[in-house]
């Protein structure tokens, strides 16, 4: 079955590719390992070399990264333009921060002398989602190839000209042959990834049940993974918060990228002294926002991924109506062709509801009304998720006491939830675990090797 890129916003099939064959898979897994025994050699400053070259063909080729991003799964071009600039600084960051990351640490206490080295392993297998096709490979490809690791992509499905875009992009930089390849291949081929020598590890951006099966894969084959995975991200709003500036990057939170964001606001929690005008505001904010052609500048949301993506939002959206939602704006899907989704609010659901504990992975706002801090923060946490958040104050020593509250793997305080170059960033519970980036993400995949004399 061949591997199709698919047009979200006209329904069209646009391009097709066979994927690779079992014996040419083999091929392509022997070569990386092949050259992974001249990179391994390579110094840190022709390696930082190298991703700078990156940088710039990332920067080069950004207009064209941006519309390719657009027709395959519907990011809007200006978004993807700035996605592609994002990569470019993920780059750079190694480039420059990479050595010293993975500089010999001295230990005292220990014999005559003792320190820690971090030394490359091999292969690190990545399998990414369509969500940001190429952020979310290079923030895995940057320290890793840094590091000195060789790394093969298993894209989505769905993104298969993003895919090859990448490879491409390390080619047009300088970098050997074989260091960095995609692999067009289907899910069923993972394991046999997995079963190669030279691969010693897997990081995996996805669903929980993707998770749960690649993580399981490499475990029994003893084989290192990192695993992020799906967000039920809280937004808690105090009452002294700036509403207008908390509503500005709550709509920009729950929106962006047509809400399918691991780390957007997802749950709006807000205390009942300010709920009637937040919601009023938010309302306004979200009623705004422009619907419609990922390749027009002016657009601010484009269409969702899928069919079957936007049919399962449908069906939790009704299950909050179900449960005693109320349907503020949107709520159901529009005629036409493309699989488009207008801005939506829920309000009133129960808090205990299975719904309001999901992820919903479009531009839905579930919006809940609190009394107090500690009702706020209980909310925050009744989700086994556990990726982002954040908390909406002008009294940032107070906020900062809720921040750490709240179970996830990182908060925000007055702020967008990102993932930045310089911060680890992944989850607990069923987000997953390990970290990217930042000092933290690229000794996930090293020998973290100690060398005592005496």
């Amino acid at each position: 079955m061949s591997i199709q890129s698919l047009n979200p916003a006209t329904e069209e099939i646009v391009a097709s590719f066979d994927p690779l064959s079992e014996s040419d898979l083999q091929d392509v897994l022997d070569s990386t390992a092949e050259s992974w025994t001249a990179w391994k050699l390579k110094s840190y400053s022709e390696r930082a070399g190298l991703l700078k070259k990156a940088a710039e063909q990332l920067r080069i080729q950004s207009k064209k990264l941006a519309e390719i991003m657009a027709v395959e799964m519907g990011k809007p071009v200006r978004m993807g333009e700035g996605e592609a600039l994002k990569c470019a600084a993920v780059c750079e960051y190694y480039a420059d921060e990479g050595e010293g990351m993975l500089a010999p640490v001295p230990v005292e206490g220990v014999g005559r002398k003792a320190y820690i080295t971090f030394e490359p392993l091999g292969t690190v297998l990545t399998v990414m989602p369509w969500n940001f096709p190429f952020w979310q490979v290079f923030r895995i490809a940057a320290p890793s190839l840094m590091a000195g690791n060789t790394v093969v992509l298993k894209h989505a499905s769905n993104v298969p000209q993003c895919a090859l875009a990448i490879e491409k992009i390390f080619v047009d930089a300088g970098f050997p042959a074989n260091v960095f390849r995609t692999l067009l291949i289907g899910a069923g081929q993972v394991e046999t990834v997995l079963d190669h020598k030279s691969v010693f590890a897997v990081s995996l951006t996805g669903s929980e049940h993707a998770g749960q099966k690649v993580a399981s894969a490499a475990g029994a084959r003893l084989k290192k993974s990192v695993m992020e995975l799906g967000g039920s991200d809280p937004l808690i709003v105090l009452a002294d918060a700036d509403l207008e500036e908390a509503v500005k990057v709550a709509t920009m939170s729950r929106c962006g990228n047509t809400g399918q964001t691991c780390i957007a606001a997802k749950r709006f929690i807000v205390m009942d002294e300010v709920y009637d005008e937040f919601l009023s505001r938010l309302t306004e904010s979200m009623s705004n926002l422009v619907v419609g052609d990922p390749l027009d500048p002016k657009t601010d949301m484009g269409p969702m991924s899928s069919g079957p993506l936007r049919a399962e939002l449908q069906k939790q959206v009704d299950r909050c109506v179900k449960v005693g939602g109320k349907i503020l704006i949107g709520g159901s899907i529009p005629d036409g062709k493309g699989y488009y989704y207008p801005p939506t609010i829920v309000t009133d659901m129960p808090t205990s509801a299975d719904v309001c504990k999901e992820e919903l992975f479009g531009p839905v706002a579930m919006v809940f009304r609190v009394s107090s801090v500690d009702e706020a923060v209980t909310v925050a946490n009744d989700t086994p998720f556990g990726l982002g958040g954040s908390v909406w104050s002008k009294d940032e020593d107070m906020a900062a006491k809720v921040a750490s509250r709240i179970k996830t793997g990182c908060v925000f305080i007055n702020s967008l939830v990102r993932s930045d170059v310089h911060l680890p960033f992944g989850g607990i519970g069923i987000s997953g675990y390990g970290r990217e980036l930042g000092s933290y993400g690229i000794r996930e995949f090293v020998n973290v090797k100690p060398i005592c004399i005496g």
